[in-house]
């Protein structure tokens, strides 16, 4: 495991699983996969009841780390950060017991996965929500968007690249308190506190039960997306969009789809 970039620490029932990848929590295909690992471990567990998801730095995560996949021609890198993504959302949302996110600063690309992946959110006034994938030349996380936000607002941001603070976040129920930054730890513990009053195995179905009733199937409605996410990394577009983002440029789009 990448101890640097995962952590976690289990204390009285809760686990606080710590992602700490200067400068901006951007994570590798082998640190999405040390991620998975860590919220299998957990699950294994029986002397958890709630986990809180949180993160060190400036900003919750930024997604998959674009430098890895800037220089991918025929697309065998995307297919290995699609794949470690997918398993690690999956390991989150399919955690035995409810996990907590901890959300300041920005939350964007794979972070949106994170974070709509998760039972619940608290946010710090700080945090903004948002997938910036179509200015990259990718696509993604548009499932955990949805969970996250109504519909429609969710299409406005993946077509538009549009963020959303933590207030409005708030008001359309994606997060379930905002507080300050210096107290958003605490507040992610005090209602992990009040899981750990109840039963674990009360809690365990629960879960299993609520995620057995979502009105949508989030890892095969993820794994569809992804079939074009590699269908759009491998376009003329994507490449210049990658190339526009490392350059510091404006892309140069084709006006016409061939």
């Amino acid at each position: 495991m990448t101890e640097q970039s995962i952590s976690y620490e289990v204390r009285e029932l809760i686990a606080e699983v710590t992602i700490d990848r200067p400068p901006v929590n951007a994570l590798s295909s082998s640190e999405w996969k040390d991620l998975t690992e860590v919220f299998y471990s957990i699950g294994s567990r029986n002397d958890v009841s709630v986990v809180i998801l949180t993160a060190a730095g400036r900003g919750f995560c930024a997604g998959a780390d674009i430098q890895e996949t800037a220089a991918d021609t025929n697309g065998r890198i995307i297919v290995q950060v699609n794949k470690a993504c997918r398993e690690c959302f999956a390991a989150i949302y399919d955690c035995p017991v409810p996990v907590i996110g901890a959300i300041h600063g920005f939350c964007v690309g794979g972070g949106i996965g994170l974070a709509g992946s998760c039972d619940m959110l608290i946010a710090a006034e700080n945090a903004t929500f948002g997938l910036p994938e179509i200015d990259r030349g990718a696509l993604g996380a548009a499932t955990h968007l949805i969970r996250l936000f109504p519909p429609l607002k969710a299409r406005r941001m993946f077509y538009t690249g549009s963020t959303v603070d933590a207030h409005e976040a708030y008001r359309l129920g994606a997060v379930e308190k905002v507080v300050a930054p210096d107290e958003l730890l605490e507040e992610a513990r005090n209602l992990a506190r009040e899981i750990t009053d109840k039963s674990i195995e009360a809690l365990r179905l629960a879960k299993e039960s609520l995620n057995g009733i979502e009105l949508i199937d989030v890892k095969k409605s993820y794994r569809f997306e992804q079939g074009f996410t590699l269908e759009l990394f491998t376009s003329e577009d994507s490449a210049e969009a990658r190339r526009a983002f490392v350059e510091k440029r404006p892309p140069s789009f084709k006006k016409k789809r061939q």
